[in-house]
């Protein structure tokens, strides 16, 4: 769990009860040790900032490189992006790792007060998904072998590519685990 910002706690909790025996990253030591990357959602500025703060963001883009399982929801869908579209202020802006071939809108559905809930369908669960979408992304273009696992307003908000997952919404506060077990069983 890439613990520099953002909802790290829920995620936390989650992976858990998926069956994970999830640790904090916060050093490249950590880093170096995992399996497997969940990227949280929070502020991808910000988490760009101290990734390079940290000097985790090339070790984290060799290691994503290298085949390293991950799962980001919101902004972390947004970093594992190959790039981004209004990605912020220049010196400021949220950097894509590369993770997955797809272009991703910041902010997409709006601003804060836009903020919805919607039930989805999600390609290989059983039933749908209840969907928190805050300040979300969306997937505006995907490279060749990325699977469009959810979609919503006509948009692809779940993705995934090799062993890598990414959501515009945050499935690690709504109690449902299902994501997060499809992401454990994938390392």
């Amino acid at each position: 769990m890439l613990a520099l910002q953002g909802d790290t706690r829920e995620h936390l909790a989650a992976l858990r009860e998926a069956g994970a025996d999830a640790v904090a990253v916060r050093r490249r030591s950590e880093l170096d040790a995992i399996d497997g990357l969940v990227i949280p959602g929070g502020e991808s500025t910000t988490m760009s900032h101290l990734l390079r703060e940290f000097d985790l963001l090339e070790p984290l883009r060799a290691r994503l490189h290298e085949g390293l399982p991950a799962y980001g929801s919101c902004a972390g869908m947004i970093l594992l992006s190959s790039e981004i579209v209004d990605a912020g202020v220049p010196g400021r802006e949220a950097l894509p790792l590369g993770g997955i071939d797809m272009t991703v809108r910041r902010n997409a559905f709006g601003r804060q007060v836009d903020s919805f809930e919607e039930d989805v369908t999600f390609s290989g669960l059983d039933g749908t998904v209840h969907a928190v979408f805050i300040r979300a992304p969306w997937v505006e273009r995907i490279g060749e072998g990325v699977e469009v696992l959810a979609e919503a307003a006509g948009h692809p908000v779940a993705v995934r590519q090799g062993r890598v997952v990414a959501t515009a919404f945050h499935p690690e506060i709504t109690g449902d685990r299902r994501v997060h077990h499809l992401f454990v069983s994938s390392l």
